[in-house]
């Protein structure tokens, strides 16, 4: 991922910078989702159940963390940068593109380099996992135990609904995703705020992520005590409620930054206290079984679709319908969220945390 993040940087300056950069993201995109998978099969082999519940809400800062990042700090950075380099007015659309490239080449690789930090520290520092001792050691072993796990999979008590569940879970936050930025700065007289990228970052990398970090671990404390499935409908709840935040801003006359900063940080408490839900639910009543860790991948690339496909989808729905009506969408298109939540079935017993376990080993 550094390596490929350095090749967007250096390509931004070409003439067919879109897709060679696009074709650098999918090279990113392909090792982030090994990289994701290896991360969660430690997390679920080295840990208990209790564990889980306990430290889901840093589990879920730490996984979701990137995305506000990327959406709020570096949007801010490139801002930043994309000023310094212009040295004020200019003009020529030559120039600000030449600007904007050097911004961007910046971040990246910034972000490069620090990957490759992390992943050496990541060598150094991250628990062992032990070794399962019936992995595959020819080729045709390896085909044959993907079958079996495969067919398994779809074998488990309820897996239809429980899949239904992991579709449709976040399909509200995948639509509001890409849009709530986009939202932010398109001009007043397309129906956006006119915000500037470094007052949205500063809203989305600070205050909030401030909300998001504490939703999260409230959102595994409570889940926690109360065990998933006795809080999975507040949770759903939690996830889905703040999408209102986007309709008062869409319908505001044009709110003061003051505002806008609370509604976004009340959503993000929301979409943080919530998905502790997604994940708990993947890794105690998805992943349990002979093949836990590539269940668990399994369903995370589920997760993955359900992000997807409204994020997909969302670009076309927001042209048709305009800013006010499409957050009205997106909230009753997340009422299917909430019923799956209450009929999500759970196989596997639970027990609730005591405050030995919240608190840690």
């Amino acid at each position: 991922m550094a390596l490929s993040l350095a090749g967007v940087a250096f390509s931004l300056h070409l003439p067919s910078f879109m897709s060679v950069t696009l074709a650098f993201f999918w090279v990113t995109g392909f090792l982030s989702s090994t990289q994701d998978i290896a991360a969660d099969g430690g997390y679920i082999s080295v840990t208990t159940p209790k564990e889980q519940s306990a430290w889901v809400g840093v589990q879920g800062i730490c996984w979701n963390g990137g995305r506000v990042v990327a959406s709020g700090l570096l949007v801010s950075a490139t801002g930043y940068l994309f000023e310094q380099r212009l040295g004020g007015p200019s003009g020529s659309p030559e120039a600000e593109l030449a600007a904007w490239q050097y911004a961007w080449m910046i971040v990246m690789l910034v972000l490069g380099a620090l990957m490759a930090v992390l992943g050496a520290w990541h060598l150094k520092m991250l628990p062992q996992d032990v070794r399962s001792s019936n992995a595959p050691t020819t080729f045709a072993g390896g085909v044959a135990t993907f079958g079996d796990t495969l067919k398994t999979f779809f074998q488990k008590p309820g897996i239809l609904l429980g899949v239904t569940f992991i579709l449709l879970y976040r399909s509200g936050e995948g639509f509001i995703e890409k849009i709530g930025p986009l939202f932010m700065l398109d001009p007043t007289d397309k129906g956006g705020l006119g915000i500037t990228n470094q007052a949205l970052g500063h809203i989305y990398g600070t205050v909030g992520t401030v909300g998001f970090m504490a939703g999260a671990l409230l959102g595994g404390f409570f889940a926690a005590k109360m065990t998933l499935k006795r809080s999975i409908i507040v949770l759903a709840l939690a996830m889905n409620i703040p999408h209102i935040c986007y309709i008062v801003l869409a319908y505001a006359n044009q709110p003061s930054l003051s505002m806008v900063t609370t509604m976004v940080t009340i959503e993000k408490f929301g979409y943080g206290f919530g998905s502790v839900a997604h994940m708990l639910y993947m890794m105690q009543q998805i992943a349990p079984g002979k093949y836990k860790t590539a269940h668990y991948a399994f369903a995370t690339s589920l997760m993955g679709v359900g992000l997807m496909v409204p994020s997909m989808m969302s670009g076309w729905i927001q042209e048709s319908l305009g800013y006010q009506h499409f957050f009205v969408f997106v909230l009753v298109a997340s009422i299917p969220s909430i019923i799956a939540a209450a009929i999500a079935p759970f196989p596997h017993k639970e027990e609730a945390a005591g405050p030995r376990a919240v608190g840690g080993h």
